[in-house]
């Protein structure tokens, strides 16, 4: 049944009718055509789809776009502030945080709620925050190492 909703995405409020059934993460693609936030799994296994609804990490593979209305959905792609990227962003291209690229806006999107949470992150609370994405390419190394220099960037 069609619903009409209305989201703050990036910042812009946005009024769509959508089926109830439909995904955030299809949301987001289909409708908004922000094509940062992957669709990996569709079984909310592997993190590629995770962006901010109400300043909080979510799978949006798991949340119906009806879920949304009212909130406010931040994607990787506004992350970016005046073309600057932002500080995780910039510290995943420095510390070659990806590979193929495919889980790195759910990465990235998990790592700053985690550097929200907790600005000072050791070692193994960053590979406790990120342990709901997955990464087959990199082996999770320079994630990491994205991660406590996006921390440390911040501290200076």
């Amino acid at each position: 049944m069609p619903t009409t909703i209305t989201v703050t995405v990036n910042g812009v409020s946005r009024t769509d009718t959508v089926d109830e059934r439909l995904l955030l993460v299809q949301y987001l693609r289909e409708v908004q055509n922000l094509t940062g936030t992957h669709v990996g799994c569709d079984t909310s296994s592997c993190g590629a789809c995770t962006v901010h609804l109400n300043g909080k990490a979510v799978k949006s593979c798991t949340v119906f776009a009806v879920q949304a209305d009212g909130g406010e959905v931040t994607t990787v792609e506004g992350l970016a502030n005046n073309g600057e990227m932002h500080p995780v962003q910039a510290a995943f291209k420095e510390k070659h945080g990806l590979q193929c690229g495919f889980c790195t806006p759910g990465m990235i999107m998990t790592s700053v709620e985690l550097l929200d949470r907790n600005p000072n992150p050791s070692e193994a609370e960053i590979r406790r925050g990120i342990r709901g994405n997955l990464c087959r390419c990199t082996g999770y190394h320079n994630i990491v190492e994205a991660v406590k220099f996006a921390a440390a960037e911040a501290k200076s």
